[in-house]
């Protein structure tokens, strides 16, 4: 293998005859630390914070200053060595302890609480595409006929979705 780091995360490989080869697994390690299970004290951050604890991490914003300078969008570790930076990869996902909810880099740029693809409940699809629009019941002093019609609409929907089960007609 002649290259110098692995492709997704960047670790830095060991070469045959290399000095001091536990300082690049050391690295590698710090590096993982960071990423796997990888989880933020809050997103978006510009500034480092002035005292932080080995282990905390942070989702930099778009223009971070001081140490972060240069590493946009990325996720900053801080470790007993000093600051380590991983950039994030398409569908990188970090847990953000400040919102609450993890947060997703996809397109360029991170969101967060949202939820893409479709929800599965038991093997069952509960949650998907969304459907055509249910019309509102309109017209007429008498609109049972069409509210029957709109509540249909909804249950089916509700069915489609697994919300409810089709087998209790």
């Amino acid at each position: 293998m002649s290259a110098e780091s692995t492709p997704r995360l960047t670790l830095p490989l060991l070469a045959a005859g290399q000095a001091q080869k536990e300082m690049f697994h050391n690295e590698a390690l710090a590096r993982l630390d960071l990423l796997v299970q990888g989880s933020a004290e809050d997103m978006g951050a510009e500034i480092p914070p002035e005292d932080p604890e080995p282990g905390q991490a942070w989702v930099l914003g778009a223009d971070p200053t001081g140490a972060w300078a240069g590493h946009a969008h990325a996720l900053a570790g801080w470790t007993e060595g000093g600051w380590r930076f991983a950039a994030p990869r398409e569908g990188t996902r970090v847990w953000v302890a400040q919102e609450g909810a993890f947060a997703l880099f996809s397109g360029g740029s991170w969101t967060i609480g949202e939820v893409r693809g479709r929800v599965v409940v038991e093997g069952h699809q509960v949650v998907g595409r969304r459907g055509a629009a249910i019309g509102d019941p309109a017209g007429g002093t008498t609109v049972d006929v069409e509210a029957r019609i709109a509540l249909s609409a909804v249950l089916a929907a509700m069915r489609a979705h697994g919300l409810i089960d089709p087998a209790n007609l």
